[in-house]
Order: structure tokens, then sequence, then C-alpha cells
């Protein structure tokens, strides 16, 4: 079986040219002798010579099923590819510092594990964006609430038109349309770093430009 038809068999005809290019490297395909031999042989070969064609040989017969894991825990195609591949690449240091009596096992534990711990770097991920929202909200919103002041309210208008469009455009949808970081780099094409810097020195440059206008 060549290497496209085995990969089209576990992933569709839809699969990246990154996850075709990760099975031809690392020999993910069929081929004898090693068709014949166990997972036990495999296994022990490999750890005894660090053969990587040995490691290809043997994560080609599970891996449909790390990639089906993958996407029961991840969702996306396209994240499950990924994971899929950096599973594989883990697998080197890994099995060196465990003593694996069935190898479908401990990497079905391995794959389940490699998922979560994707899932919890998420969800920290987003409580740290929420957690810096509110710090930023907090000590920002009272200055652009306007709650029916004329003057207030004609100085933001009046300084929202002098910030650089790039920071206009971050601090409007931050703080009036509530967007997330995430929503901006979708909206606007900008990476997130500069997301977050658009906002904080828009929210600086506001700051000044309204309290200067309210004494003036």
């Amino acid at each position: 079986m060549n290497k496209i038809c085995f990969i089209h068999r576990c992933f569709g005809k839809g699969n990246s040219i990154k996850f075709l290019y990760f099975c031809k490297k690392n020999h993910l395909n069929i081929k004898r002798p090693y068709i014949q031999w166990s997972d036990d042989e495999l296994l022990k070969q490999f750890i005894q010579t660090s053969n990587q064609e040995l490691l290809g040989q043997l994560y080609s017969r599970y891996v449909s099923l790390v990639y089906g894991i993958c996407l029961k825990y991840l969702h996306q195609v396209e994240d499950a590819e990924d994971a899929a591949i950096n599973i594989y690449e883990e697998l080197t240091r890994k099995i060196q510092n465990y003593q694996i009596e069935n190898f479908k096992t401990w990497l079905y534990s391995v794959a389940k594990n490699h998922c979560l711990q994707i899932l919890r770097k998420e969800k920290n991920t987003v409580f740290e964006e929420i957690d810096t929202r509110i710090m930023e909200s907090d000590e920002f919103e009272h200055l652009i609430d306007v709650n029916d002041d004329k003057e207030k309210e004609d100085a933001l208008n009046y300084c929202l038109d002098t910030l650089p469009e790039e920071q206009r455009q971050c601090v409007v949808y931050f703080y009036y349309e509530d967007f997330s970081y995430a929503d901006i780099v979708d909206k606007t094409g900008f990476v997130l770093s500069k997301v977050k810097s658009y906002i904080q020195n828009g929210k600086r440059n506001l700051k000044i430009c309204i309290l200067k206008k309210m004494k003036s």
C-alpha cells in the first residue's frame, strides 16, 4: 500500500500537504519486511537501535486511532492532524521513559493526555484574556462612559478621530463592540501582539486627549 493510499484511508482525501510530507518523511507506509513484525518486535528493535523507520512502521498501524482520538477531543480536522504529528514526534522521547506492556493501549493514553493538555492550555488562555480585559476595562470605561455628558461625548468623538486608524479600530471593537482579542484578529487581520499593542496605545492616547480636551 503506498503512502497516499494509506493516508487517504486514515484521513480521507482532504488531508493536508503538511501531513502527507510528515508521512513520507517518517515512513508511515506499510512495507516489508516489517509488515509481519509484531508490535513488541518493532518496539524492542526501535528501543535498541533508535531506527525511526521502525517507529514509523509501528505508528502507522495506529495513526488512524490517534487521529480519531484527537478529532474527538479537538473537533477540528487541522488541529487533529497537527496533534497526530506532534504525538509522533514526542514518541521517541516518551518510549525511552516508559515500560510499555501494550503499545496500542499506551499510545491511546498518550494521545488522550496530549489532547487534554491542549484543551487545558486553551482554557487557561481564555481565562487570562478575561482577567486582562476586566483590568483594562475597569480603569478605562469610566473615562469613555459619557452618561449624557455632552462635553465628554464631544471630547471622546474628537479624540477617537485623532487616533491612528489601527488604534481607533481596535479600541472601538474592544470597548464598544465587545470583541475579544481573537475576534479582532479575525476581523482586522492584525496579529495578536499588534492588536494588544494598538489597544494599549490607543487607550493611552485617547485618555491623554480626552483629559486635555476637557481642560481646555
